[in-house]
């Protein structure tokens, strides 16, 4: 076990000079000051699940999945058995928990983790599966690529579709009425499952097309809504139900003027440059979104920005996270991970966070010709979004996290390790119980 010392970045100010807030050596409301490094991996790790509470699993591009016992950071499990990248995976809770991995070979696995074995396999499909969909209440799972799979638990072919799409399909989420929502460049195809005796069939009932760049991300909001981000920084919150457009965002950060722009004569305003959404997130009232390399939140209720942040890592955000309505999590390319307290703004008289006014123009791409009920409010953020925490011990990129019970918190990254963060001062307690725990027993109290 490793102890995480605060200060790993130097500070020069509040604000460094690429515009990054940086955080100091105090930082009384991270908990996560113990760490501990899992190695097993020798490829980039692009996958974490988490199996139960007290097991997680892992995947990337070496082809193997580990699984770990997040309390004690023991290596429980090595399931071997493809040759190539994981593409995707997924927990399988219809009777005995499996885990469903999908590889760059062109195969499908299902596993056991409390044994490691593979119990089935199904081998040359036609093209890798990007990803994976569970669908419990149907005993049933959806692999999603070059083609639309449904799958029963036991890994039988139910109904296959065919996308006839250069990119495929690149996320699916679960809808009300026994439906799915799929990424596909540039639309979100609605399909219907139907169950009729054991056989499952799939059909598709429409097709969204009001993005204007490829989709990169769809969320579950709750059970009304659902959001999809694009390449260009669209944002939009659909209706589950009837799949109207609740609210449209095109979010674009303005481009730092040289001495020479400045000094001429501005007729068009400040330049703005689109940001491609990597990673969306909900907690069911707000969404949070991976831009750039900044973090934004929006509010469902209100159809308006809460808080942002353009430069909130050194580098772009590749996964987000929603802890609650307050608290929100991402990590970067640039290798760490970061804490933030969405909070109240400052009074009238009282200083702004530094760097927090003026980083994104919130409006409609020139080129979108959306209906007015597409059309939301430019006004101002209400809320302010602090660094509380900076988490450094990756020398990669960190590829994605999972927060652990206990206060817990699981990374991994291209550094081919994961870490393993916990509460230091809880940490210490338990070692404390457990040592008198041990001289009771020993007589020794």
């Amino acid at each position: 076990m490793l102890r995480w010392f605060f200060g790993g970045r130097e500070t020069q100010s509040s604000v460094e000079k690429s515009g990054v807030l940086c955080i100091g050596e105090e930082q009384p409301k991270n908990c996560f000051t113990e760490l501990q490094v899992l190695k097993g991996h020798f490829d980039i790790v692009r996958f974490l699940v988490q199996i139960d509470d007290f097991r997680c699993a892992s995947a990337g591009d070496d082809g193997l999945v580990l699984v770990w016992n997040v309390e004690t950071g023991e290596r429980v499990q090595e399931l071997r058995g493809h040759s190539q990248q994981i593409t995707a995976m997924a927990v399988l809770r219809c009777g005995d928990v499996r885990l469903i991995t999908a590889s760059s070979d062109r195969s499908l696995s299902l596993w056991d983790p409390d044994t490691g074995n593979r119990l089935q396999t199904v081998l040359d499909l036609q093209s890798s599966v990007k990803c994976i969909l569970v669908l419990e209440w149907l005993s049933a799972w959806i692999s999603g690529g070059q083609e639309l799979c449904v799958w029963s638990k036991d890994f039988r072919l139910e109904c296959l579709k065919e996308r006839h799409s250069d990119t495929g399909i690149s996320s699916l989420i679960k809808l009300p009425k026994n439906c799915v929502a799929a990424a596909v460049d540039k639309t979100v195809v609605i399909y219907k499952l139907t169950a009729s005796g054991n056989a499952l069939s799939i059909v598709e009932i429409c097709c969204l097309a009001d993005h204007q760049d490829q989709i990169r991300a769809l969320v579950n909001v709750n059970d009304a809504m659902f959001a999809s981000g694009s390449h260009a920084g669209e944002l939009i919150v659909w209706d589950a139900l009837d799949y109207n457009v609740l609210a449209y965002q095109h979010i674009l950060w303005e481009e730092p003027q040289t001495h020479a722009a400045q000094s001429n004569i501005q007729t068009g305003g400040p330049k703005t440059s689109e940001m491609s959404i990597q990673h969306l997130a909900s907690n069911g009232n707000l969404v949070a979104a991976a831009v750039g390399s900044g973090v934004y939140v929006f509010s469902v209720a209100t159809k308006a920005a809460v808080a942002y942040r353009k430069c909130a890592h050194d580098s772009d955000v590749l996964h987000i996270a929603l802890l609650s309505d307050s608290e929100l999590m991402s990590c970067s390319e640039d290798g760490s991970v970061r804490m933030w307290e969405i909070g109240e703004l400052p009074l009238a008289g009282e200083p702004a966070s530094p760097g927090f006014f003026g980083m994104w123009t919130l409006g409609r791409s020139s080129r979108q010709a959306c209906p007015t009920s597409k059309q939301t409010s430019d006004a101002a953020p209400n809320k302010t979004l602090e660094l509380t925490g900076d988490l450094i011990g990756h020398s990669g990129a960190v590829q994605m996290f999972v927060a652990l019970p206990e206060n817990g918190l699981l990374t991994c990254s291209a550094d081919h390790q994961l870490i393993l963060w916990k509460n230091g001062e809880k940490q210490s307690c338990l070692r404390s119980l457990a040592l008198f725990r041990k001289l009771e027993e020993n007589g020794g109290l």
